[in-house]
């Protein structure tokens, strides 16, 4: 398989050959949803193009929690083919479609009673662990296990001693969100989908009541094409009531969001060997290890007001300072908050008023001829959604059951699929020692680059090979290097400093900083590729500044109302 390079003369050909021809499939939104439909799509041999009004993953797939798992929580409401779904769903991207990208992580539940907790809670971890086993994809994580207090304390020394009187001790798995969507794009342009970002769906084209493809909008060249499809999918997330309006008929169902804060604090703020699960009065909060630091969340909110860049209030790290801290010897403060991110569920409405409890299942339906909606559902379950996308899609092609009469359409294939950069991870990771003398990079680096893109790290080190410049880390932000900005902008679509700093790495949240001492160094880097004078240059520079301010002014808000006013003081570079 060859490799998809996203760079700009890229973007350009597949958005003209997306308006050249009629395509089987055109699958609108870049999240991790829209593109898990794209490779199946492309994977079962339809011609298949993608598009997405911004970045790729810049909306709630790049501001999740950042975990594959199961969710213990959906055990408690009894929703056992959820769980059951997602576990095998997690066992297979640990296994076998992204081992480079997926990896195990440890988290201790504090046990706060004594005798019916223990029996309570270790049942459910149990039937859990159980459950991912039975799936046939669980046997790589460790089992869980029973601690005594000492024995809590031994791995996590951050807690206080009145906080618990033992504890359970579980895997599951986390993923750089943003990373991996990107991944799936790349993956899916390999396979032959034809995709494109800044390109945005600003109508859709009918024959009587068919839908019968899209107006779409080149956001950085300018210019509008027609893209004719056989069949459309929505799958644009928490827009996907504003999609739907775009075509002028009413929805069969409604998308609710729901706002998830996270924070991000020094790996030395918190004395821990594993991450930590603890109950809330409303769900669960997570403090999960993130390389040199932690993420701690979530929040779980109603949100109306702004969809493109949610807000996190100063009452929202209250409460997760506040909660976090109930459990922690030595207690966070403000200072101690390097990033702060929010982002959007999801989740299909119902008759909850607490968002806490409405479905993260996923349903998919075809409202009108010619188009499929797929909504809800959670990030590890992106794969079925997308196979179930995608058999709407091919019974609308026949006018039939899948494979019926047009073209005997293939089935999903994506459960066998691995992602690019999967092929090859292991033996490269097994020689790392080697490849580091062979570069001249610290044994640290090879390893930071095979655990961002597996097997396509070559790719990086041969711009390194090319301009041992390259080799350096960035001023500021030392855990990447200088050649990683270069390839976000040759080979993974990046076409804005904002997209480097915030999705291609994760900068703008690991830094006190947020990613402005670096800035200025990414945009030189970046702008011989993508052609920027000093001019823009420079622009690119003063955007990002402007957003960092205007999310530090969001986070001293008192309330969403005017956390949200204050974010939206800064302009996206891209005007809408």
């Amino acid at each position: 398989m060859r490799t998809a390079t996203l760079g700009p003369v890229g973007r350009a050909e597949a958005l003209a050959r997306m308006a050249e021809g009629e395509l089987d499939v055109l699958v609108v939104g870049g999240g991790v949803v829209g593109a898990g439909t794209a490779l199946d799509a492309a994977t079962r041999g339809l011609t298949t193009g993608l598009v997405e009004a911004r970045d790729w993953a810049s909306g709630t797939s790049s501001r999740s929690s950042k975990l594959i798992h199961g969710g213990l929580r959906y055990l408690e409401m009894l929703d056992f083919s959820l769980v059951r779904e997602a576990l095998k769903e997690r066992g297979l991207l640990l296994e076998r479609l992204a081992p480079h990208l997926v990896r195990p992580v440890p988290f201790l539940y504090p046990l706060r009673h004594r005798g019916w907790e223990r029996w309570y809670a270790g049942s459910g971890v149990a039937l859990y662990d159980g459950m991912s086993v039975s799936s046939g994809h669980g046997r790589g994580l460790p089992l869980h296990r029973h601690l005594s207090r000492r024995a809590a304390l031994g791995v996590a020394p951050c807690l206080k001693k009145d906080a618990l009187v033992g504890a359970l001790q579980y895997y599951d798995a986390q993923v750089d969100d943003a990373r991996y969507v990107l991944t799936l794009v790349r993956t899916a342009a390999a396979y032959g989908a034809a995709v494109a970002g800044r390109a945005r769906v600003t109508g859709f084209l009918r024959e009587g009541e068919r839908v019968v493809g899209a107006l779409v909008r080149d956001d950085e060249a300018g210019g509008e094409y027609e893209v004719r499809a056989r069949q459309v999918v929505n799958a644009t997330g928490v827009w996907t009531d504003d999609t739907q309006a775009l075509v002028g008929e009413r929805g069969r169902f409604h998308v609710r969001a729901s706002k998830g804060v996270h924070l991000l604090v020094p790996k030395d703020r918190i004395h821990s060997a594993t991450g930590l699960i603890l109950r809330t009065e409303k769900s669960v909060l997570f403090v999960i290890p993130w390389g040199r630091h932690w993420i701690i969340g979530t929040t779980d909110t109603d949100w109306d007001l702004d969809k493109a860049h949610p807000a996190a209030s100063s009452a929202d790290i209250d409460y997760l300072l506040e909660h976090v801290n109930s459990v922690l010897a030595v207690p966070l403060t403000r200072d101690d908050v390097e990033g702060v991110y929010a982002g959007l569920r999801p989740l299909l409405a119902g008759e909850s008023d607490a968002t806490s409890k409405l479905s993260r299942e996923h349903t998919v339906a075809h409202p009108v001829p010619g188009l499929v909606v797929v909504a809800g559902g959670k990030y590890t379950t992106y794969r079925v959604m997308a196979k179930d996308a995608v058999d709407a899609a091919v019974h609308g092609l026949a006018g039939g059951p899948p494979g019926s009469t047009w073209g005997r359409v293939a089935d999903c294939v994506t459960e066998e699929t691995p992602l690019v950069g999967a092929e090859g991870y292991r033996a490269l990771w097994n020689a790392r020692a080697r490849t580091a003398a062979r570069t001249g990079l610290h044994v640290a680096r090879v390893e930071h680059l095979l655990g961002r893109y597996g097997s396509l790290a070559e790719e990086v080190l041969e711009l390194v090979a090319a301009d041992p410049a390259l080799g350096r880390p960035l001023t500021g932000a030392d855990d990447y290097l200088r050649a990683e900005v270069v390839y976000a902008c040759s080979h993974e679509g990046a076409r804005h400093l904002d997209d480097v700093l915030t999705r291609r790495t994760r900068i703008s949240i690991e830094t006190f900083d947020r990613g402005t001492r670096c800035a200025r160094e990414a945009a030189e880097l970046m702008a011989p590729v993508l052609g920027w004078d000093a001019e823009q240059t420079a622009k690119e520079v003063t955007h990002y500044e402007k957003r960092v301010a205007a999310e530090r002014e969001s986070q001293r808000q008192p309330d969403d109302l005017t956390a949200d006013a204050a974010r939206l003081g800064a302009p996206d570079i891209v005007p809408l």
